[in-house]
């Protein structure tokens, strides 16, 4: 019984569908808060809208909060009492994994996201894994261990690829590909006696290495069910063609080729909708967004992973994409209310993010570095730029992050969209900044058959 006590929403909560007063604050910094922020912005729902901490991009939308760290769970609580915020959408796992929501909503103020049992799914592999098992997910064969012995048996038993994970939460880098036993065993030392990801590497995941093509798809939850909300294809590696270094992510597109309507249907019957009953059969309703990591080969589909956010900068792509008033479907999704929801509309057209970064990351970079122009990208046709670490030195826009800029425009397939994305990173000036400059090149290739 891996749940701590979840406090079902209190039926004594007042429903917020109908208003159009709305006090609502984002929690989070980054270029996914900033299409957050720039979708809530245009909801009737909204009277004032806050981020805490925000950025220098997200400052043209919202009210920024500083002084509070986004894991202060009790003082982001005593500051949405006094300044009667009536609604919180978190971005990032670590408020979420700290536990926000049940905060927030023992004070009666409604939050998109899941409380802290509900975020094990990403805040544990291993609960994640066994959730996939008990439900009938398709999944990579795994064993969760907290035995570098038993993990290395299984390792050499295997005898070929492997993938080792650390259990606990590493920012996106506690995946590491085996190619080899070698390899396996070099990664158990590492995360289990060398510690290189501390206690989130405690407990390990070892599964079966899997190929295909990779792709995301994000799924709102309500407790109860799951409604599709978009899929995109991101580009992990900091190199063209997919060399380099893993990152964050380097761009995104939505929708992505290989999610065809057919596909789609098949996630939320065989993936999504399995794992919000699973956790609710648990006594662990999900509300929030889950982000599945899938792996797509011949047809099967199989769940590498669960998060519990919108990712980054996928989330940016589909809220380009996204007609329907997002403040609304997430008050919906926080109250349970799906049943009563009318069907999301879409953009059919391509929304294709690059992000530009400072040079050196994702290792080290320089910080404070001037970016100049970006409200000359603004201003081209279909074109929205979103700010991830960026600040302000007096008026000079500069660079507080590794991840600057999410550059993002809209075209009718991948190609047009590639095409106007870059038009608008090249009209930007920042010299210690790059791209990569082959985002959507799988899409693009594709139609160039």
């Amino acid at each position: 019984a891996h749940h701590p006590s979840f406090l079902p929403r209190d039926p004594k909560m007042a429903s917020l569908v109908g208003r159009t007063d709305l006090k609502v604050l984002v929690i989070g910094s980054g270029g996914r808060e900033h299409a957050l922020c720039w979708k809530i912005k245009q909801s009737t729902m909204l009277d004032k809208l806050y981020c805490l901490p925000g950025n220098a991009g997200i400052a043209d939308v919202a009210e920024n909060v500083g002084g509070i760290a986004v894991t202060d769970v009790p003082k982001i609580v005593e500051w949405c009492k006094s300044n009667q915020i009536d609604f919180v959408v978190v971005g990032p796992e670590d408020p979420l994994t700290k536990g926000v929501v049940d905060a927030l909503e023992a004070e009666k103020i409604l939050a998109f996201g899941p409380t802290k049992a509900g975020a094990e799914l990403e805040g544990s592999k291993a609960f994640m894994k066994d959730i996939l098992h008990k439900y009938g997910v398709p999944t990579a064969t795994y064993i969760r261990t907290k035995s570098a012995d038993e993990a290395k048996e299984y390792i050499k038993k295997n005898n070929g690829p492997i993938v080792v994970k650390a259990s606990g939460l590493c920012a996106g880098k506690g995946v590491l590909l085996c190619q080899t036993v070698d390899e396996g065993l070099k990664a158990i030392d590492e995360i289990m006696v060398d510690k290189i990801f501390k206690d989130s590497g405690d407990e390990v995941v070892v599964e079966e290495f899997l190929t295909g093509e990779e792709a995301s798809y994000f799924a709102l939850c309500d407790g109860k069910t799951a409604v599709g909300f978009g899929g995109a294809q991101d580009h992990k590696l900091s190199g063209d063609g997919d060399t380099g270094m893993n990152t964050g992510g380097m761009g995104a597109y939505s929708p992505a080729h290989i999610l065809t309507k057919e596909m789609e249907e098949r996630i939320m019957k065989e993936v999504m909708i399995p794992t919000v009953e699973g956790m609710a059969k648990e006594g662990c309703p999900f509300k929030g967004v889950l982000f599945a990591g899938l792996m797509i080969k011949d047809g099967q589909i199989k769940t590498l992973e669960h998060n519990v956010r919108f990712g980054d900068p996928e989330c940016q792509v589909v809220m380009s994409r996204l007609k329907s008033d997002l403040l609304k479907t997430l008050v919906y999704a926080a109250e349970g209310r799906f049943s009563e929801l009318p069907a999301l509309e879409w953009d059919d057209r391509t929304a294709l993010l690059v992000v530009m970064a400072a040079k050196g990351y994702p290792g080290s970079y320089p910080k404070g570095t001037p970016i100049n122009k970006v409200e000359d990208a603004t201003k081209l046709a279909d074109t929205n730029v979103f700010h991830a670490g960026t600040g302000r030195d007096g008026s000079q826009l500069v660079s507080t992050g590794g991840r600057g800029l999410g550059v993002t425009a809209m075209g009718k397939d991948a190609k047009e969209a590639q095409a106007a994305a870059y038009k608008a990173v090249d009209t930007i000036e920042w010299e210690q900044g790059f791209c990569r400059r082959d985002i959507g090149f799988r899409a693009v290739a594709r139609l160039d058959g």
